[in-house]
């Protein structure tokens, strides 16, 4: 039976990809959908060609959504509930933007997250931390004019994933954006300044470029904390060009 493997298992073979991608000498913004110390990636990664299909058929079938249809309300993760959720409040500001910097209008953000204990509400997370019965941990938004959205919520805290021995996700927020149309889905993961977890976690350093990693790292913002009632953080999102926010594969379950 082969052992499970170790945390310094799996850095040896971080570190060994991330050489490989040195050596091509081609920074990439994507990881590889195969990126092995991702154990699960192997499995379930592409392995055939894409099935082309016609957008438009396919939105004759999707769900839509307008202005009404998005409460104000459901950007604030911690009024969802009869009473407070337990753990730091925190607001999340930013803007949507193409590679250009013009602000993508009228976007439809949703998020989702662990409690401050790092429990999700899922049948399938089932480790030791506690569920908050004030925190379901789901929102969503609209951008502005501008591009921009704010979120109200609980910061998330770090959680076991299995991946390999004691494997522990870095606090994150994931965010999807859908574009003009549902077919236009982009899903990508926000996280927390200074986070010890990022040099051990292999989802996090799939991502052969320094730079693009370190642009899915929110910033702490004092003048968007409120006092007495929550600190604040920054983080846009570029979906096209050479400083694009990465986005994951829309199957990853972490």
């Amino acid at each position: 039976m082969t052992a499970e493997p170790t945390q310094d298992d799996i850095t040896r073979e971080i570190q060994e990809k991330q050489r490989e991608a040195a050596e091509r000498g081609i920074p990439s913004r994507h990881p590889s959908r195969d990126f092995a110390p991702y154990r699960s990636s192997i499995l379930r990664h592409p392995t055939h060609e894409l099935v082309k299909t016609d957008p438009e058929e396919i939105e004759r079938t999707t769900p839509a959504f307008g202005h009404i249809d998005v409460d104000p309300y459901e950007s604030d993760l911690t009024i969802q509930h009869p009473g407070e959720p337990l753990g730091e409040r925190i607001i999340v500001e930013g803007r949507v933007v193409d590679g250009d910097g013009r602000p993508v209008r009228n976007q439809l953000i949703e998020i989702w997250q662990a409690n401050a204990s790092g429990r999700y509400i899922h049948k399938r997370d089932q480790h030791p931390a506690p569920l908050d019965p004030n925190f379901t941990g789901v929102g969503r938004a609209l951008t502005g004019d501008d591009g921009s959205y704010r979120f109200v919520t609980i910061k998330p805290g770090p959680y076991p994933w299995g991946n390999h021995r004691n494997a522990w996700r870095p606090a994150h927020i994931h965010f999807s954006l859908f574009g003009n149309a549902f077919t236009e889905r982009l899903v990508t993961q926000m996280y927390f300044p200074g986070d010890p977890l990022f040099a051990l976690d292999p989802i996090y350093q799939s991502i052969p470029d320094q730079a693009a990693r370190d642009r899915l790292i929110s910033t702490y913002d004092h003048n968007l904390s409120v006092p007495e009632w929550a600190l604040g953080y920054r983080w846009d999102i570029v979906l096209t060009g050479a400083t694009a926010t990465w986005m994951e594969d829309e199957h990853a379950d972490h």
